[in-house]
């Protein structure tokens, strides 16, 4: 397991990235209650992870992201079950909401939430790691 304040994604963490399609969002609700939301991403040349949907800005996770701008998005899966094997990687950091064009395609909102990675830690990303 690695662990690292953020400085950029390494090569095999932004290439585990690039090969998933779903994570989990963690956001904080406005009673301090945390909330976990399974959502497609999308990492940027910019170190940034993109998060969006059909219509994001009627969504909790989104008037969660207007209180509190702390988030997680957890990204994992399992390799293998003999031996077990799971890899994965947590992003922490902040979000921003932002509204109007980006490149995620028509099936999207204009609403996207921009996550600003400030620590990264990664697991089994390393074929050779048990």
């Amino acid at each position: 397991m690695t662990t690292t304040d953020f400085e950029g994604f390494g090569e095999a963490e932004l290439s585990y990235l690039r090969s998933q399609r779903l994570g989990r969002l963690a956001t904080v609700d406005p009673t301090g209650q945390p909330q976990a939301n399974p959502v497609g991403f999308f990492p940027q040349e910019d170190g940034t992870i993109l998060v969006g949907g059909a219509s994001m800005g009627t969504t909790k996770k989104w008037r969660n992201l207007r209180a509190n701008p702390k988030v997680s998005l957890v990204v994992d899966d399992l390799v293998g079950t003999r031996p077990w094997r799971v890899r994965g990687i947590e992003i922490r950091g902040h979000a921003t909401l932002e509204v109007g064009t980006h490149a995620l395609g028509p099936h999207f909102s204009p609403e996207v939430i921009r996550i600003h990675p400030t620590h990264v830690v990664a697991w089994g990303l390393d074929p050779t790691d048990t």
